[in-house]
């Protein structure tokens, strides 16, 4: 009888897979993995300051108070708290309100299109004047408007 002998077996690992496996988890970093960019500096052209010009506002309200003289559209008293020239009609407000304003072609104004207003009807004030006033800042272009609730004459004064 002949007896086979075995040849011993090597042993090994499946490459193969593993190969398989890798590629898989890389390609999953990968997909997963957020690339961001590095910062960058941009470079800006800044106006030269001259020394007379020295008026920075800060984000306080521009607050525009509204009180109604009579039961007509063009019966309304409109003032301006602050050091600003009194306006009499919806009009003059629309006026002032646009040259104060800073934009590209006017850059020596005091308010940005976005610089909070704040509309303050007075107890007696109609809703009618109120939203003229409302209108009226709406088309010089600000966006950044509100409306408080009315306050009586006495605090108005203080």
């Amino acid at each position: 009888m002949i007896i086979k002998r075995r040849k011993a077996g090597s042993m090994g690992l499946n490459l193969t897979s593993m190969i398989d496996v890798v590629f898989l988890l890389l390609i999953y970093f990968m997909v997963a993995t957020e690339f961001k960019t590095a910062e960058e500096s941009f470079p800006m052209d800044l106006p030269a300051r001259d020394a007379g010009q020295t008026i920075m506002l800060d984000n306080e309200p521009l607050v525009i108070v509204v009180e109604s003289a009579g039961d007509g559209q063009r019966d309304v008293r409109i003032q301006i708290e602050g050091p600003w020239d009194s306006v009499a009609t919806v009009e003059e407000l629309t006026q002032f309100l646009r040259s104060n304003k800073i934009d590209e072609f006017h850059v020596t104004g005091l308010f940005t299109d976005a610089h909070p207003v704040l509309i303050q009807p007075t107890e007696n004030a109609r809703w009618e004047h109120t939203l003229a006033t409302y209108n009226a800042v709406a088309r010089a272009k600000y966006t950044n408007i509100t409306l408080d609730a009315p306050v009586t004459k006495l605090d108005v004064l203080q």
